[in-house]
């Protein structure tokens, strides 16, 4: 009980309403949120240290696991705003980027079509089994633009609105400066999804 109530610091005392519910009323979507919650908080706490001590080699943004979430929870707009303001601080910067890992850690807080891609790329690419491979990581800017594009797809927004997103994921795919599989599958895909929308008007 340490352990967890160290990992969950100050949800600690949620959880353990929740669990002490769980006991009664199987209330177990309570106690999952809480958790996800809780490691999210930790990841951003994670993505902030990150960023004091390598922001003279290295771009990061602190709020890509806090836009995942909300695309996670259907709060495309919290989420919207997140990315969109992820994707301009990413775009303006000429330096290295970080990268999300696509671990089985996070399958949970992503979205069927990374779940998908990531699967494919595992079974074509042996490579990106390799611990020291980083081919199934997706950039901060690329998963940024994946959320962006998919919260305005949800939103509807207008054409106008696609097509600078599409300006954004052409750019992305000539700044690439590694050779992430997963990563430049991704922004194939969502260049495809504004493609598609924007005929379809």
């Amino acid at each position: 009980m340490d352990i967890v109530a160290t990992v969950l610091g100050h949800n600690y005392d949620q959880c353990c309403s929740f669990l002490s519910l769980c006991k009664s009323e199987l209330n177990t979507s309570k106690l999952v949120e809480s958790l996800q919650k809780s490691a999210i908080e930790s990841l951003t706490i994670y993505r902030q240290n990150m960023a004091k001590d390598f922001s003279s080699v290295a771009w990061i943004v602190t709020t890509d696991f806090e836009a995942l979430y909300a695309y996670k929870r259907g709060d495309y707009q919290r989420c919207l705003q997140l990315s969109t303001q992820n994707v301009h601080m990413l775009m303006s910067c000429a330096g290295y980027m970080f990268d999300v890992p696509t671990l089985p850690e996070f399958i949970q807080l992503f979205d069927d079509d990374i779940v998908s891609l990531t699967a494919l790329t595992l079974i074509v690419n042996r490579k990106c089994r390799d611990v020291d491979n980083d081919g199934c990581c997706i950039s901060q800017l690329t998963l940024s633009l994946y959320l962006m594009t998919q919260c305005q797809l949800k939103l509807h927004h207008s054409v106008t609105s696609l097509a600078h997103t599409l300006v954004y994921i052409e750019v992305a795919q000539r700044r690439r400066t590694r050779k992430l599989t997963l990563d430049q599958l991704m922004l194939k895909l969502i260049e495809r999804k504004v493609h598609r929308r924007i005929v379809s008007r």
